[in-house]
This record gives structure tokens, C-alpha cells and sequence, in this order.
């Protein structure tokens, strides 16, 4: 029976306290089902890495690495690079949406503008009233 070393129990045990703390933000609604998921199976894979000796050691022979360490370091440098191309992605759609509403809203209040002023509405430039 092969012992775990000192870096496998605090990689094990920070990727089991990082998995409960995103349980945590998603139980207060701080952070999305959608991400949660993905970091909870992030945190489970290394702590099973961690925890599991022979596994990593036979990982890490198949990708011809030669420490157990960098085997786990190159699964989470993984991770990281999925995640932050992940939210790239997300954050582009969402500035595309918010450049559409945006110019949507414009032409609203344009609209708005000139029903206004074809009333002569208090509050238009055009209108009898004291405006905005």
C-alpha cells in the first residue's frame, strides 16, 4: 500500500474544501448551476487524483509526465484554460446582446421622442410644456 504524499493530501483536500465552497455560493444564489457544475466536477477529479494514488501514477505514466504533481497541475492549467475560454465566449454573446439592446432602446426612445412631439406632450422638445 503506497502512501499519499503531503502535496496529494493538500491538493486532495483544497480541491474538497473548493467543491463545497461552490456549493455554498450556489446555495446562496451567488453563483450559477451552469458553473457550478463545471467547477464541482473540476474539484471531484482532482481530490480523486489526489486521493488516489495509483490512479494518478498510472495517469501520469500514460502522458509520459515524470511527476505526479505536474499530472495534476497539467489537469487544472486544463481546466482553467476550458474556463476562461468558456466565459470569453459567454462574455462576447453578452456584449453583442447588450450592443443590440442598446440601439433597440434608442430607436424606443426615439420613437417615444417623435409620438411626443406629433402630440405636442408636455415634456417634449417641441411640446408646450416645461420638458426634460
Amino acid at each position: 500500500m503506497e502512501f499519499l504524499s503531503r502535496t496529494q493530501i493538500i491538493t486532495a483536500l483544497a480541491a474538497v474544501g473548493l467543491a463545497l465552497y461552490v456549493l455554498d455560493l450556489v446555495r446562496r444564489r451567488r453563483l450559477s448551476e451552469e458553473y457550478s457544475f463545471l467547477w464541482v466536477v473540476a474539484s471531484v477529479v482532482v481530490a480523486i487524483l489526489g486521493f488516489s494514488t495509483p490512479l494518478l501514477k498510472a495517469i501520469t505514466h500514460a502522458l509520459g509526465i515524470l511527476y505526479e504533481g505536474s499530472t495534476v497541475f497539467l489537469f487544472g492549467l486544463g481546466f482553467a484554460t476550458v474556463m476562461l475560454l468558456h466565459v470569453s465566449v459567454k462574455l462576447s454573446r453578452l456584449g453583442f446582446e447588450n450592443h443590440a439592446l442598446t440601439r433597440e432602446l434608442a430607436l424606443v426612445r426615439y420613437d417615444l421622442e417623435q409620438l411626443r412631439a406629433e402630440r405636442g406632450a408636455p415634456g417634449s422638445p417641441t411640446g408646450g410644456g416645461h420638458g426634460a
